[in-house]
Parts: structure tokens; C-alpha cells; sequence
């Protein structure tokens, strides 16, 4: 029996305002880069079919969630039968890791079930020009306590976007699996 009827998940993207969830979406979806964004009020919706293995595909729904304190209130809502979430600081600026904690434990304390994450640390292509302004390993060891994969990313070049989508896709379908 030939089988074709395709998997559907629904993934979410969080973190501290202004990291570029957006634009990693932006960057999966359409592959495409805008230095200017409009702030995602509650929540935005975008949709690609990923495949994870050969000939093997799923559909991901992806829900990219306001990182605004004001849209506190509707997390619960917005996490509602996730199957996997991204977790995304600015490697730029140090307080987003810190803020980004707080968005998993507070994604823990609301989800009743244990879901593959990846943490993202983002805009790699500021570093040469900033300089190192996060300790890397401190981001490791975190993720890896954790239970997280950890990727660093740049929506702007491109950069391991596709590995941070893939690497959790992989990881949902291993667990439904």
C-alpha cells in the first residue's frame, strides 16, 4: 500500500524582540532577506513543505510569535499543539540569550509535553564586525542541559537556516515516529 498522505506540523519560532525570527522565517520560506521588518504583532503564519530524508517530506505550519512583552497574554494560546519549537537570541546583543531562557522556561511551564527545540543564535554576520560579545560555550553547555540542539545562524547570509528548520524537523518525526 502506497501511503502518500503527508505529515503535518505545527512549529513555532520565539524569542526576545527583534532577533530576526522573522527573518530566519523569511530566510526558510521564501529565502529571501529584508533589512527592515515590521514588528510581528501577536503572531504570523507562513508554510513550507521540508524534506528530511530522501523522498521523505513533511508540511510545516510555522507560527513566528511576537517577541514583545505586551503579547505575554497569548503565548499560551500560541503554543497549543506545537510539535517543535525554535528558540532565537541575537548573538549582538548579550541580554537576548538571558530573555531567551526565560521564553523556554516559560514555554516549559505552560506546555504540558515535552517537544524537540532548537535554540538559535542568530546574526553570525555581526560578529566579525562587533566583535565576540557572547561566550559560545556558555551557549553550548546551556543548550546541551537543556536537551536543546544548539545552531548558529545569519538570516541575512543564509547561513545554517535551512540546518536549524532540518535539524528540528528530523527530531519532530523521530519523536512521532
Amino acid at each position: 500500500m502506497n501511503n502518500k498522505m503527508e505529515l503535518t506540523f505545527k512549529v513555532i519560532i520565539v524569542g526576545p524582540s527583534a532577533v530576526g525570527k522573522t527573518s530566519l522565517l523569511n530566510r526558510f520560506v521564501h529565502n529571501q532577506f529584508a533589512l527592515k521588518y515590521k514588528l510581528t504583532i501577536g503572531v504570523d503564519f507562513l508554510t513550507k513543505t521540508v524534506e528530511y530524508q530522501p523522498s521523505k517530506s513533511v508540511k510545516l505550519h510555522i507560527w513566528d510569535i511576537g517577541g514583545q512583552e505586551r503579547f505575554k497574554f497569548l503565548h499560551r494560546s500560541f503554543y497549543e499543539g506545537a510539535s517543535g519549537a525554535l528558540i532565537a537570541f541575537d548573538l549582538s546583543r548579550q541580554h537576548t540569550f538571558s530573555s531567551m531562557k526565560n521564553w523556554l522556561s516559560e514555554m516549559r511551564s505552560i506546555m504540558t509535553n515535552e517537544i524537540p527545540k532548537v535554540i538559535i543564535g542568530n546574526k553570525t554576520d555581526l560578529i566579525p564586525e562587533i566583535g565576540q560579545i557572547i561566550d559560545r560555550s556558555a551557549v553550548e553547555q546551556y543548550a546541551k542541559n537543556e536537551d536543546c540542539f544548539y545552531v548558529e545562524t545569519s538570516a541575512k547570509t543564509g547561513e545554517n537556516v535551512e540546518k536549524a528548520f532540518l535539524e528540528l524537523t528530523q527530531r519532530i518525526v523521530k519523536k512521532v515516529g
